[in-house]
């Protein structure tokens, strides 16, 4: 039986073959609306495209660590985009607990538990969570998947990265620019009453100008954050990983 340690899906093992004490990364993403053009896992996908090319580089810098990915967590904290069809949110409370139970279900076989963070909406829940965790004594930390100069939802970033993770699924015959003004400017009513108050397509940003080289270099930036982050990074008091320079409330 050959051992499997090398490769990244936790799921595809079979108990016997699951190395000693790995470092397990939990994709964390949600099922929400991203505008006209992109599905609904975007989130997700993006959360384990990063959570997977962060293990590879993390693999060729530590190739005697036992690295592992988990399956994604799909469902978050998306109570922002309820208003739009499609959207699956099961809030704050649930996802804190959620999460409490599998971080204490990992710790009785994993070392290192990295949630890999891919909707901002699930920032809260994640971080209450990890705090007491770390509270509890287990090794469990969390990570955003981040990179400079993107834009809120389901604009340019998000469907560049779409483009060159899953094409198939991006129709850009729908895709149109949404609300460009500053997520700054937005938030007090967007947090009131919700993204459809101030963008009736649910989209933050210009997608129109999106590609997949784009999103290839974004992923590349998020994925060198990420394992750069679980190398070097000290945790702060909300239980991210944070390296000299990085926030991790973007």
């Amino acid at each position: 039986m050959s051992n499997r340690r090398d490769e990244g899906g936790l799921a595809d093992l079979s108990w016997p073959v699951v190395p000693p004490s790995p470092t397990v990364l939990v994709p964390l993403g949600s099922t929400e609306q991203h505008g006209p053009h992109l599905p609904l896992h975007t989130d997700t996908t993006i959360a384990t495209a990063v959570a997977q090319a962060a293990t590879a580089r993390l693999r060729r810098a530590r190739p005697r660590d036992s690295l592992l990915v988990a399956p994604a967590v799909a469902y978050g904290a998306s109570g922002e985009h309820q208003d739009f069809p499609g959207t699956m949110s099961i809030g704050n409370d649930a996802l804190q607990l959620l999460l409490l139970e599998l971080i204490r279900s990992l710790s009785r076989w994993a070392g290192q538990i990295v949630i890999v963070n891919g909707h901002g909406g699930n920032l809260d829940g994640l971080a209450a969570a990890v705090v007491q965790m770390r509270y509890e004594g287990h090794d469990a930390v969390w990570v955003p998947c981040t990179a400079a100069g993107t834009d809120a939802h389901a604009g340019h970033a998000e469907t560049s990265l779409m483009l060159h993770l899953a094409p198939h699924l991006v129709d850009m015959t729908r895709a149109e620019p949404g609300n460009l003004a500053p997520l700054n400017q937005l938030m007090p009513e967007l947090i009131t009453k919700g993204v459809a108050a101030v963008s009736p397509s649910g989209v933050l940003g210009d997608p129109t100008t999106a590609s997949a080289q784009e999103g290839h270099r974004l992923l590349d930036q998020m994925a060198d954050n990420v394992a750069t982050r679980i190398r070097y990074g000290r945790v702060d008091r909300t239980g991210c990983l944070l390296p000299v320079a990085a926030t991790c409330r973007t």
